[in-house]
C-alpha cells in the first residue's frame, strides 16, 4: 500500500502562490478560502538578509489529531494514509480544527463542512495524479509521491536534501521541508 507524502523546498519557493491560487481553482474554494497559507521568516543578518517563504498547508499526520477528535467519523485516514473528510458525515463541529496544531483546516462558507487538503485525490477510480499545487511550481519546489517506495523521487530527495518535518516530532507529519 502506499504513503503518500509531499516536499517542500523553501529554498527554491519565491512566494508567488501559484499553488495557493491551483489549489483554490482545483477545489472550487471560494477567493478568500485557501488550504494553503504562507508564513514569511526572515533570515540572515544585514546586509544578507532575504525572506523564506514558507507555504503551510495540512501535514497529513500518519497519528492525526483531527481524525482522534472528529465525533462522528467524517475525518479519518484513507488505505494510502491520506487524511480526507467525508463531508456528508461533517457536523461543523469544528473539533477537527482545533485540535489540528497546523491550523490546516477551513470552514467551507456555504455547507459548514471542515475542509482541507486532500493532495487532490479526488478520482474514484483510485488514481493519484501529482496535487495541483505541484504541477503548477514555477521552481519545482514541490515534490510529491509514495513515501513507502524507497526508490521514489520524495524518498531520495528527502534523503539527498535532508529534509524534515516543519515542527519535528510534534505529529508524525508526512509533509517535508527543506529550509
Amino acid at each position: 500500500m502506499a504513503s503518500y507524502g509531499m516536499l517542500i523546498d523553501t529554498t527554491k519557493c519565491v512566494g508567488c502562490y501559484a499553488c495557493r491560487v491551483a489549489c483554490q481553482m482545483q477545489n472550487s474554494l471560494h477567493v478568500t478560502d485557501s488550504f494553503i497559507h504562507y508564513d514569511e521568516v526572515e533570515k540572515g543578518t544585514f546586509p544578507n538578509v532575504r525572506n523564506e517563504h514558507v507555504p503551510l498547508a495540512c501535514m497529513q499526520c500518519k497519528d492525526a489529531p483531527c481524525v482522534s477528535v472528529c465525533p462522528t467519523g467524517a475525518s479519518y485516514i484513507n488505505a494510502d494514509g491520506v487524511v480526507l473528510v467525508n463531508s456528508e458525515r461533517c457536523i461543523g463541529c469544528k473539533y477537527c480544527m482545533n485540535a489540528c496544531p497546523y491550523h490546516a483546516r477551513i470552514q467551507d462558507q456555504d455547507t459548514g463542512v471542515a475542509e482541507k487538503c486532500r493532495f487532490c485525490i479526488l478520482a474514484d477510480d483510485g488514481s493519484v495524479p501529482d496535487p495541483a499545487c505541484v504541477s503548477t511550481c514555477i521552481t519545482g519546489a514541490r515534490i510529491f509521491g509514495d513515501l513507502s517506495d524507497p526508490n521514489s523521487d520524495i524518498s531520495l530527495a528527502i534523503i539527498k536534501k535532508n529534509a524534515k518535518p516543519i515542527a519535528g516530532d510534534l505529529t508524525a507529519s508526512k509533509v517535508y521541508y527543506v529550509r
